[in-house]
């Protein structure tokens, strides 16, 4: 259904190193930037090698807060050692953490998660819904 989400973030180098780590642990790598220091509207594509960019950063220093209560991105993830390292990653480059890698029982027999908060608050979710 979605073509591909946007987030707007405060500090586009910050959020470039976050993402580049935690969504390699997935798979994802960037496939488009625009990065020019000092310039507005800079931004950063991420999506599957030799695809199209399914989530973009774009800088947006003016404090545009992220959505509130309830909205989150889930990321499909292609293993559960995919998840682990995701939320390693997240964690050690400026996120929070909001939930350790698990089984989410509640979700599903195989549902395999974790959640962080990243730099500027924006909830993420690594899973996979599969057994292994």
């Amino acid at each position: 259904m979605l073509h591909h989400a946007s987030l707007g973030v405060s500090d586009i180098e910050r959020s470039a190193a976050f993402y580049d780590a935690a969504l390699a642990a997935l798979g994802y790598v960037r496939v488009w930037d625009d990065i020019r220091p000092g310039e507005a509207d800079q931004a950063i594509g991420y999506g599957l090698p030799g695809g199209g960019d399914k989530l973009a950063i774009k800088h947006r220093p003016d404090g545009q807060r992220p959505p509130g209560s309830g909205f989150h991105l889930a990321f499909a993830a292609p293993s559960r050692q995919a998840v682990d390292g995701f939320h390693a990653a997240a964690i050690a480059h400026g996120g929070r953490d909001n939930g350790a890698p698990g089984l989410r029982p509640h979700y599903g027999e195989h549902y395999y998660a974790a959640f962080v908060i990243d730099p500027d608050g924006h909830a993420l979710e690594a899973v996979i819904n599969s057994p292994e």
